[in-house]
C-alpha cells in the first residue's frame, strides 16, 4: 500500500487489469481530445505557429508584438514572417501565448490518460516496459548470446553458444591438414571432391581456353606481317 500512496499525487487514477496491459495503454492512447494553451499549465511539448495568414485584422497586432513575432499586414489582415516556436516544452504558458493561441484557435496540447506507473507482483516499473515487444526481446537476447559467444572465443573457456564456433573451426584445420599430406577422412574427401566439381575447374578450363585463342591470333598476326616491305628478303 505504502507504494501505492507514493504514486497518489495530483489527478492520478487507478486502473485494475487481468489481461495484457498493452492492450489497455492502446485503449488508453486511442481516447486523445485536443486541448488548449492554458495559463500557468507546463507545456508538455514545444508549440510551434507556422509562417502564413492568420486571418486576424491589423488592429490586433499588439499580440504579435508583445511576443516578438515578425508580421506584416496583406489585404487588411495580418501575416506570420516566419515560422515561430511562441511555447518551449517544460515552461509555463503565459497569457499572452494562451489569448495568441486562442485567437489563432490553435488547439496544441492533448487531454488524455498517461501511465505513469506500471505494479505487478509487488513491482513499479516504468510505463517504457509496456513498449517492449517480443521482437525487442529477442533483439536483446540475441545481442546477449553473441557477446557471451564473443568472451568465450577470445577467453578460451567453451560455453555452449561457443561449442559450434570452436568445433567448426577444428574441422577447418583437420581439412587443411588433408590437403597438405596423405591423410583424410571421409567428410574431408566429399569436401575434396565438391571443389573439385565446382566453378574453379570450370573457370580453369576458360582460362586454357583463351589462352589458346590469344595464341592463335598471334599466329596469325605473325604470318600477315611478313610482306609489308616485300616478300623475299634482301641483304644491305
Amino acid at each position: 500500500m505504502e507504494k501505492i500512496l507514493t504514486q497518489l499525487r495530483g489527478n492520478t487514477s487507478i486502473i485494475f487489469a487481468k489481461g495484457d496491459l498493452l492492450e489497455v495503454k492502446a485503449a488508453l492512447d486511442s481516447q486523445v481530445r485536443e486541448a488548449p494553451a492554458r495559463v500557468g499549465s507546463i507545456a508538455p511539448k514545444d508549440v510551434t505557429i507556422k509562417a502564413g495568414p492568420t486571418g486576424i485584422d491589423p488592429a490586433q497586432t499588439s499580440f504579435f508584438q508583445k511576443l516578438n513575432i515578425a508580421t506584416k499586414i496583406v489585404k487588411a489582415k495580418i501575416e506570420i514572417i516566419n515560422d515561430f516556436q511562441i511555447i518551449t516544452e517544460g515552461d509555463k504558458v503565459t497569457p499572452g501565448q494562451s489569448a495568441l493561441l486562442d485567437k489563432l484557435k490553435i488547439r496544441p496540447f492533448e487531454f488524455k490518460m498517461t501511465v505513469k506507473r506500471v505494479m505487478m507482483d509487488g513491482n513499479l516499473f516504468e510505463p517504457q516496459c509496456l513498449s517492449i515487444s517480443e521482437d525487442d526481446v529477442l533483439a536483446a537476447f540475441s545481442r546477449g548470446v553473441g557477446q557471451l559467444t564473443a568472451c568465450s572465443l577470445g577467453s578460451g573457456y567453451v560455453v555452449p553458444s561457443s561449442a559450434p564456433h570452436l568445433i567448426l573451426h577444428s574441422f577447418r584445420m583437420l581439412a587443411a591438414v588433408t590437403y597438405a599430406t596423405d591423410y583424410s577422412f571421409p567428410e574431408a574427401a566429399a569436401m575434396k571432391a565438391s571443389a573439385s566439381a565446382g566453378p574453379a575447374v570450370a573457370a580453369k578450363a576458360e582460362v586454357a581456353e583463351t589462352k589458346e585463342k590469344v595464341a592463335s591470333v598471334k599466329s596469325k598476326s605473325s604470318e600477315g606481317v611478313g610482306g609489308f616491305f616485300g616478300d623475299e628478303e634482301e641483304d644491305y
